[in-house]
């Protein structure tokens, strides 16, 4: 099987943390002809990250959220404070969170588990529309 690549912006989101897995899906139909592969999601920013947690108790976003502001808090003295005071917290962020999640294929799925999902996580307070790379191999 050939691989695949689509881009996607995702719509501007605020501070937080967002499931983004069905938009995903959605923008890669050709999972569905997957018997076995993988596809890579890739954000192309450094002020926003990407992570597979627990989809189904809303509460965990709230607790992933104040965990990682207390990790990287704006009012550590940084030096880059250009941008603002969210900004450089946000570079940490995305850092310790990572830019890309590889999520496995199998029989035209993505095999997460049971409550798992895909989510952006957004790091600013006046966020912009974000860009994905989706990256699909498999046979």
């Amino acid at each position: 099987m050939p691989w695949f690549q689509q881009t996607i912006t995702l719509a501007a989101r605020c501070r937080g943390f967002h499931l983004i897995t069905r938009e995903v899906v959605s923008a890669m139909p050709a999972i569905a002809d997957v018997t076995v592969g993988q596809l890579q999601v890739f954000i192309q920013h450094t002020s926003a990250s990407l992570t597979i947690n627990e989809n189904a108790d809303p509460d965990v976003r709230l607790d992933l959220e104040s965990a990682i502001n207390a990790i990287a808090p704006e009012n550590f003295p940084y030096i880059h404070t250009l941008e603002g005071p969210d900004d450089m917290p946000a570079h940490v962020k995305s850092s310790l969170l990572g830019a890309s999640v590889l999520v496995p294929v199998t029989k035209g799925r993505l095999n997460l588990g049971t409550w798992q999902g895909i989510y952006l996580a957004e790091h600013r307070d006046d966020a912009t529309p974000r860009r994905l790379v989706l990256t699909l191999q498999g046979e």
